[in-house]
């Protein structure tokens, strides 16, 4: 979130943002609640110190009346704050993070081509898409994963369960010889950790799936579970930034989804993903966001995918994000680029609702700077990669990079 003390003394750039991001928020009655809220807090204590210094001594039938009708004044007025703090609060948590003046304005369409690598496949014969392919090789089962669990739930197969686990793999081989720790996380996220995040854990346009009769929910990304990994902590950045290669399953509703392509693995329910996770200072933070970009680009050269990357224009962030990129990868399946990664620059936005702070050089605490990006999906990448690399006779060639991890050289 935003410091609300910022928010006051720039309400017309606050209001200009959330219209800039489709954010549908009355900065207004944001700053009335605040008024309300400083008002009662300054009334409360007000009344509490008056009745401090009145029941001092031995009090008469008078004085008790008194100090029982302040007592009972107090509780009310504090009931009173309560409600407006939790209104104020709630308000303040929409409020989106600030934009990089150099992200396009617009909506999802109006994003910007800051690179492309790479050129579409020309090939001599029909191509198939990915879940053509994939049925045909026996690699998946789209079917019984809806008898077992629910439609865009899936079984991988054969040499896809290997393919998988071969992208992990070569995704953690490079994290790690760039300083990145390995780390596996829970599941499972308590809601008011994904909440600090950003992520709406309740409500009919969640993304998340919460677990009945708990305060839990199924992550949808280890950005989740690696941004509350060290909430309510202060840092030592003095060495440079946290930086972690975290492998989770992810788990997603998708609602709302399906108007788009949505075919095969395109938007399924569950997957495996790499996630990178830094914590950073705030000087770093645009330096540690062009670095996790670069690397995400490495991951796919090595994959030998053509991919163009584009800065995010202002509406398609999300309330986290400070500038976002995405790497779109071709895909037979669109006959257009489709996303398979993105990194976002978060600033202190969720170190600021989960309480991260780091120790400055004069001792003094500021709040860190977050950021993610992803290096591998179980899902996108298997497509993107069978899709660019069938063969006329319905197999798929594995890139050079992976075949130390796979063991073979055609699906």
């Amino acid at each position: 979130m935003l410091d609300i003390k910022f928010i006051r003394e720039n309400k017309e750039l606050i209001k200009e943002n959330c219209k800039n991001r489709h954010v549908n928020l009355d900065v207004d009655e944001l700053l009335k609640l605040d008024e309300q809220r400083r008002a009662a807090q300054q009334e409360v204590e007000a009344l509490r110190a008056q009745r401090k210094s009145q029941s001092k001594g031995k009090p008469s039938e008078e004085d008790i009346a008194r100090l029982r009708k302040m007592g009972d004044d107090i509780t009310v007025l504090e009931k009173n704050a309560e409600e407006t703090e939790t209104k104020y609060r709630e308000l303040l948590l929409r409020v989106p993070n600030l934009t990089h003046p150099e992200s396009p304005i617009g909506g999802e369409e109006d994003y910007t081509v800051v690179a492309k690598e790479g050129n579409p496949p020309k090939f001599s014969f029909q191509p198939k898409d990915h879940d053509e392919l994939m049925l045909n090789l026996d690699l998946i089962d789209f079917e019984r994963g809806a008898k077992v669990a629910a439609s865009k739930f899936y079984f991988a197969k054969n040499k896809l369960v290997r393919l998988n686990q071969a992208l992990i793999q070569y995704g953690m081989d490079i994290l790690e010889k760039q300083g990145f720790s390995l780390i596996e996380t829970p599941d499972l996220a308590k809601n008011d950790i994904l909440t600090g995040i950003g992520f709406n854990p309740r409500g009919t346009e969640t993304q998340v799936y919460s677990v009945e009769n708990t305060d839990l929910s199924l992550i949808g990304t280890a950005e989740i579970t690696m941004g509350g990994y060290h909430a309510d902590e202060v840092l030592d950045l003095s060495k440079g930034p946290k930086k972690y290669a975290a492998v989770s399953h992810c788990f997603r509703t998708e609602a709302g989804a399906y108007g788009k392509t949505s075919k095969g693995l395109y938007r399924v329910h569950q997957f495996t993903k790499l996630e990178m996770f830094v914590y950073c200072k705030p000087e770093d933070s645009e330096k540690m966001h062009q670095e996790l970009l670069k690397l995400e680009q490495k991951i796919c050269d090595g994959l030998e995918l053509p991919y163009r990357v584009i800065d995010v224009a202002s509406g398609d962030l999300g309330g986290p994000a400070y500038r976002k990129y995405d790497i779109e990868a071709w895909m037979t399946m669109k006959n257009d680029y489709g996303e398979i990664t993105s990194t976002s620059n978060c600033t202190d936005y969720q170190a600021r609702r989960l309480n991260i702070k780091y120790k400055k050089e004069d001792g003094s605490n500021e709040f860190a700077h977050t950021l993610n990006g992803t290096a591998i999906v179980s899902s996108r990448f298997p497509l993107a990669l069978i899709e660019n690399h069938q063969q006329k006779d319905g197999s798929v060639l594995i890139p050079r990079a992976l075949r130390k991890y796979t063991g073979f050289k055609k699906l």
